[in-house]
């Protein structure tokens, strides 16, 4: 047991108010991890105030259910604040978190920033979901958990590994997955709610692979303008999903897709097979897992650039390694 586990459960012990907080843009490991885990305190703790506080929302999981209105300044004052699956205070989606008497930081991304009076933090996790459950798991005697928290952790377990395909999966991730199955998660429903796509969105995917690129040394890249973006309909979060669609093209390790957000930035998703992209993403207003990132551009130029040094990374790669498809 991670020794910072105790002292988180103690912390939410000693307060009567309790506020849970994730980074914006969130998805489905940022709103499994926060529900799941607020579920689990109301479910134990009924005397409690526990609440999301939140600025920000995901229609994509919009399905899990609303969430609370955010509250007035001073009811933060008095309040232990719980961050999760957020790297830096800066991509908390409310910054009234600040305003909360402690602070502490739940999450599986490369550390980057040390914030809260005490952080568990373990980035070889597939999900902030998994360390969720790997909590309830480590103090079932005392904590409770029903369908509905199940469910809303399995919802990130299951999308931020790649249904369960990423490196970072383990057979502990595999024995939590099944011990929050047993609650009785019904993935039927789940996995509608997930994958299902209406058909606009298959046209677009179809669009995109014509619209897609590929760099000498086998980078894929996709650009969704916002006339693409009107033509198909897409929220930004539907655009983002287009990365998906360049996954599993023969020697190309690195795929990006580059979203024009319509205020000047342009967002960027990164992914990998075997190259580690989170220091380039780094280099670019963002950062992430080894193999999936994020970032941000404000430019075309600035866009060509990340691209360029996309393929001289994937160039040095190939040229020492072996095994790669």
């Amino acid at each position: 047991m991670n020794e910072n586990m105790r002292k988180i459960l103690d912390k939410i012990k000693a307060y009567d108010k309790i506020f849970i907080f994730r980074h914006f843009r969130p998805d489905g490991d940022a709103v499994g991890s926060t529900k799941g885990l607020a579920e689990i305190l109301k479910l134990t703790f009924p005397e409690k105030k526990i609440c999301l506080q939140n600025a920000d929302f995901s229609d994509y999981l919009a399905f899990l259910g609303k969430e609370e209105e955010l509250l007035p300044d001073e009811e933060y004052a008095d309040a232990l604040g719980i961050v999760l699956d957020t790297a830096t205070t800066k991509r908390i989606s409310n910054q009234k978190y600040a305003l909360c008497k402690e602070i502490i930081k739940i999450d599986h991304h490369i550390p980057v920033e040390d914030y809260g009076v005490c952080q568990w933090v373990e980035e070889h996790r597939s999900s902030t979901c998994e360390m969720v459950a790997a909590f309830y798991d480590t103090f079932k005697d005392e904590l409770k958990i029903d369908k509905t928290a199940a469910t809303y952790i399995y919802t990130g377990m299951v999308t931020d590994s790649g249904r369960f395909r990423f490196r970072e999966v383990s057979g502990e991730t595999m024995r939590l997955a099944g011990l929050i199955l047993e609650q009785g998660v019904d993935t039927d429903t789940l996995y509608a709610h997930l994958y299902m796509k209406a058909f606009d969105e298959l046209k677009f995917e179809a669009y995109a692979h014509k619209k897609m690129k590929i760099t000498p040394s086998g980078v894929a890249y996709l650009f969704v303008d916002k006339k693409m973006k009107k033509k198909f309909a897409l929220t930004n979060e539907q655009a983002s999903a287009s990365v998906s669609c360049m996954d599993s093209i023969k020697g190309s390790l690195i795929w990006l897709a580059f979203i024009d957000n319509g205020d000047g930035s342009i967002r960027v998703r990164l992914r990998s097979r075997f190259v580690t992209v989170s220091e380039l993403a780094e280099r670019y207003n963002g950062g992430g897992h080894a193999c999936a990132a994020g970032a941000t551009v404000y430019s075309k130029a600035e866009m060509n650039a990340l691209i360029g040094e996309a393929d001289a990374l994937l160039k040095e790669y190939k040229a020492t390694h072996e095994g790669w498809l």
